[in-house]
């Protein structure tokens, strides 16, 4: 691989998925120098109004009707994802240019435009297209177990990356998509169950209650399967911030999100788990994994290779 920047790419399905995952690790890499870049394969357009508060008097949704809701909601977020990002400190911000597919057998999952109707092949050239321009060694993107939400676009966000991560390479493939880049790293993001309990036992400490029912601490977790754990307890304003970005996805009154402030919340959790799911430049043993042994950086194996910035 040529000696080239250190660049961060991370791959969501829609406005304010950036912010509720791995929001905090980006702007810890931004912050140190790292390009960091944000695609986006959906506009968002099948979300729904999750934020009361705009339906009050004086507030843009008062009124109405569900079908102006959606108009108003394709308008205004684009302009949230860009204040997310600015936020978070996306260096660029790429958008696949799918439209949202909306929740499992809605309607809106046969609209032909929309992302879980998109040709594989089709929707892993636009990534690999993204790739070799913006050439990352570090690909983040959703895992393969995803039992505890299966929408449509998220589960077709891990079909298309584990692909491109290889052909983004590979002259043979797209070769009208630019010059062949092979990244390094590729891991999934994950919330740990260790994340869960923590926050959890944060907010009965300083709320008296928690929103995690007991069927939420109950679920099976793949703590197990983590490899990385990043430190960012300096950089949880990157989550907070970007989440009340999207005014119209997120209730800030809503404790699941806002239960415990970012100091709370580095004090019970201050880090970010990840699971290396491909490596050119080797990985954490198992046997180091199982000792506790984890990665503290994305781009361990990779730095000696590229530029600092």
């Amino acid at each position: 691989m040529d000696a080239s920047p250190l660049c961060l790419l991370t791959v969501h399905a829609h406005p304010d998925d950036e912010a509720s995952k791995g929001a905090p690790t980006l702007a810890k890499y931004h912050a140190e120098g790292v390009r960091t870049v944000l695609v986006c394969c959906t506009g968002g357009e099948e979300g729904d109004l999750q934020n009361p508060s705009l339906r009050e008097p004086g507030q843009p949704f008062h009124g109405l009707t569900p079908e102006q809701d959606k108009a108003l909601l394709a308008e205004l977020r684009p302009h949230e994802l860009a204040r997310s990002a600015e936020i978070i400190g996306f260096d660029v911000v790429e958008m696949l240019g799918y439209r949202d597919s909306g929740m499992p057998d809605s309607e809106s999952n046969q609209h032909p435009d929309c992302f879980h109707m998109a040709p594989l092949d089709e929707a892993v050239g636009r990534l690999v297209a993204i790739i070799r321009r913006e050439r990352p060694q570090v690909i983040i993107t959703y895992g393969d177990d995803q039992r505890g939400y299966l929408h449509p676009d998220h589960l077709r966000v891990h079909d298309i990356s584990g692909p491109a991560f290889e052909r983004a390479g590979e002259a043979a493939w797209y070769p009208e998509l630019g010059e062949p880049w092979q990244p390094q790293k590729l891991y999934y993001s994950m919330w740990s169950k260790a994340r869960l309990l923590a926050v959890h036992e944060g907010m009965i400490k300083h709320r008296g209650e928690s929103p995690y029912e007991q069927d939420w601490l109950d679920r099976a977790g793949q703590d197990h399967r983590i490899t990385t754990r990043i430190q960012v307890g300096d950089f949880l304003w990157a989550r907070s911030g970007s989440l009340r970005a999207h005014a119209t996805q997120v209730d800030p009154n809503e404790p699941w999100w806002f239960g415990l402030d970012d100091q709370q919340l580095a004090d019970v959790y201050p880090w970010e788990d990840w699971i290396l799911a491909r490596s050119l430049v080797g990985e954490p043993s198992a046997e180091a994994i199982a000792a506790g042994e984890l990665e503290s950086d994305l781009f361990a194996g990779v730095r000696s290779a590229a530029v600092t910035p």
